[in-house]
């Protein structure tokens, strides 16, 4: 039988890799850090998604006669800015920003850079050419790389996500390409091409189904680094534009005031922190659970 046609078998030759998966959850599971992240990333999904409708307050809408109030006065939970805005309603809203522009950015990095991984993986012919731009990209740090294609298309969301998503783009050819080359190595898929299997084929097939985990673990990776790309965007003027809500514009405009009203310019760091943080922490623990060599379960 051909190793394609053993890779098409039904049921009971093909069940099996629901083994694996399970032992991943089970890790999971088991790992408090992994659920406590997991935890605190569904209430900030839940959270960013029914925003607009369970924000106290619209995030534009002024209450002059309570500016700068503190947390839990004049009708709102974490207080006010220097316009009279309810802190709360704009955090929800700057996340609910900041998981969209990270969501779109590192989408963005992997239709782009998961097909120029694996071609430069396992096509010899364009290693080269596609290995020598990606190191002249990383010639320049995220942020600078990602401040200055946003400076060059404009301040807007959609152009902040396209920014720090390019800027994304080489990191992942880098660890694309290391895994397929690894992959590409393996006798399965030697035995696959002396089958007769074309190039795309074996891509599509094997190279592609092997190197999903490392694809999981560098986006669980690289979004923490979009939201906090988003935040120093915003904090610049390069990113979401006023009056729409961004964490980066909470911190930039609450800079001013941190001696008089340091809650204003706290809470969106936090917000950031926590974010960023949880996205680290499941990164890592997803990474350790893919790991076929951990500890069994």
């Amino acid at each position: 039988m051909s190793v394609d046609a053993l890779a098409d078998a039904p049921a009971t030759t093909r069940g099996r890799s629901d083994a694996p998966r399970a032992r991943v959850l089970r890790r999971l599971v088991h790992n408090p850090l992994a659920v406590t992240s997991a935890v605190v990333l569904l209430v900030a999904v839940v959270v960013a998604a029914l925003a607009p409708v369970i924000a106290p307050y619209a995030p534009e809408q002024t209450d002059f006669a309570n500016t700068l109030a503190p947390p839990g006065t004049a009708g709102h939970l974490l207080g006010t800015d220097d316009l009279g805005r309810d802190v709360l309603s704009r955090i929800m809203l700057g996340v609910r920003a900041s998981l969209v522009v990270a969501l779109l950015a590192v989408a963005t990095a992997l239709v782009v850079g998961v097909p120029l991984g694996l071609a430069s993986g396992y096509f010899r012919a364009v290693d080269g050419v596609i290995s020598r731009l990606t190191d002249l990209m990383l010639a320049f740090p995220f942020l600078i790389l990602a401040v200055g294609l946003a400076a060059i298309r404009g301040a807007s969301l959609g152009n902040a996500a396209i920014a720090i998503g390019i800027a994304q783009i080489p990191g992942v050819i880098r660890v694309v390409r290391s895994d397929a080359l690894r992959i590409s190595s393996l006798d399965f898929v030697a035995a696959s091409v002396v089958d007769g299997a074309g190039d795309l084929w074996v891509l599509w097939r094997h190279v592609l189904p092997n190197a999903t985990s490392v694809v999981l673990v560098q986006a669980t990776v690289a979004i923490p680094a979009a939201i906090l790309g988003e935040a120093v965007l915003s904090f610049l003027g390069l990113g979401i534009q006023p009056p729409d809500p961004s964490l980066g514009t909470m911190l930039a405009n609450a800079q001013q005031f941190a001696a008089r009203a340091p809650w204003a310019a706290v809470l969106p760091g936090v917000a950031i922190m926590l974010l960023a943080l949880a996205f680290n922490v499941f990164g890592d623990s997803l990474r350790d659970a893919l790991d076929p060599k951990g500890s069994r379960s």
